[in-house]
This record gives C-alpha cells, structure tokens and sequence, in this order.
C-alpha cells in the first residue's frame, strides 16, 4: 500500500564521473536547473554527490576573502564530526574534480523501499535527495524532497481507487463487500455495514496508513460489536 521510491523519483538522471572539473560540474548544474549530481565511476556506481554547497566551499574557504582564522558555522561543522562523510569541508574545497569536492559516501536508497522510509533518511542525513540506486549500486534515479511531497498531494480519487483496490477489494480477513469509500481533501470516509467491529476497526487502521490520507472517518455501521482487532 505504501508508495514506493520507484513511484515518484526521478528516472532520466543527469550525473557526472569523479574526474568531471568543477568548471564543468557548475555548469552542468546551471543548465539542468538541479542544486546537485550524483558522481558515478566508469560502470555506473554512485561513489558520491556534488552540490552547489559544495562548489561555493572554493569561495568559501579563499583565504584572501576571510583570513586564516575562519571557520565555517557551528552547524555545519558539528555535521562533519560526526557524519563521518570523508574528508573535511576545507580539504575538498581545495579540489579541483568532482571526485575532491564530493560528498561521500553518498547516501542512498533502492527502488522498491517506500517514500517514508525514503523522507526519514533524508531527514536523519540532512540531505535534500537521494540517489537511487539497484542491487549493485548503480545510479537508477534520484528522489528529492520535492518528489516526496507527491505523497501529500495526492488526489482524492487516486487515493479513493488505491483505498477501493488494495484495502477494500484486496481485503482477505472479512466481507467488505458493502462499504463504500469517499474520498474529500484527503480524508476518507468509510461507510456501509460489516459483521464486525473488529473487522471495522482494521479497514479503518489499514485505510490510515494509505499514503496521502490525512485523516479516517469511520461511519461504519456493525451487526455485532467485539473487541477483537484483526490484522
């Protein structure tokens, strides 16, 4: 029921190899519209990602600009202790490839792992996209906060046709032949008659966890009332 990485990323993706120059990632960058590329080796494994934070590292850290005493902020270098993302942010700011500047080891995630999962990662990284990658690490696509977003825009009767086909029609543990779904701004509201309550309370905990619902109205009318929950 959950929608999937594969469901909302991005499949034609722009990357750059480790020896790709700075020069080149900015404008790559530029012409695409993104803020960063994943960096692939020869065979197509992501081996980091390249960011437009990390490009203005090199102005960042010009010493004729801020002195030797500069330090980045407290966030950021509270981030590189204990991230653990390879070499510090003014050591990668002297380079001049993709490879030097980089982050790495990126971040990534597989097709078929679900959006939530998806958005927690990035949130626990404090990264804005993630690679997607197969069962050997090579770059299938990207998903970004944007393309996770999907989920909570989802419209009313997409979330109605998935709720009908996969709880309702799907559903093995009960007759729910006589419900009826509707669907209003991400709300749904379940309604008809079951045998059960606990039958009832199931279809309503299942509908809950359908990506895009907001909130469960349960108008559902039972012939006998129990405590048992099935799942």
């Amino acid at each position: 029921m959950h929608m999937k990485v594969r469901d909302v990323m991005t499949a034609n993706v722009v990357s750059v190899t480790g020896s790709t120059s700075y020069r080149d990632v900015a404008q790559v960058l530029i012409a695409r519209g993104v803020s960063a590329l994943p960096v692939v080796d020869a065979k197509g494994h992501v081996i980091g990602v390249i960011s437009e934070a990390d490009l203005l590292r090199k102005e960042e850290f010009r010493k004729q600009f801020y002195g030797e005493d500069y330090r980045p902020p407290l966030r950021l270098r509270l981030r590189e202790q204990f991230g653990g993302r390879g070499a510090t942010m003014e050591d990668r700011a002297r380079g001049e490839t993709a490879a030097e500047l980089m982050s790495a080891p990126a971040i990534t995630t597989r097709p078929f792992t679900s959006v939530v999962s998806a958005a927690r990662l990035m949130s626990e990284h404090g990264v804005k996209r993630l690679p997607v990658v197969d069962d050997e690490g090579r770059l299938v696509g990207i998903v970004s906060r944007h393309d996770v977003l999907k989920v909570l825009a989802r419209s009313d009767d997409d979330i109605a046709r998935e709720v009908r086909e996969e709880v309702v029609d799907g559903a093995l543990w009960a007759d729910l032949s006589q419900v009826r779904v509707d669907v209003a701004a991400g709300v749904v509201t379940l309604s008809g008659r079951l045998d059960r309550r606990g039958d009832a309370r199931t279809l309503v905990h299942m509908t809950g966890r359908v990506n895009g619902v907001g909130e469960v109205v349960d108008r559902l009318e039972c012939a006998e009332e129990d405590s048992g929950l099935r799942i």
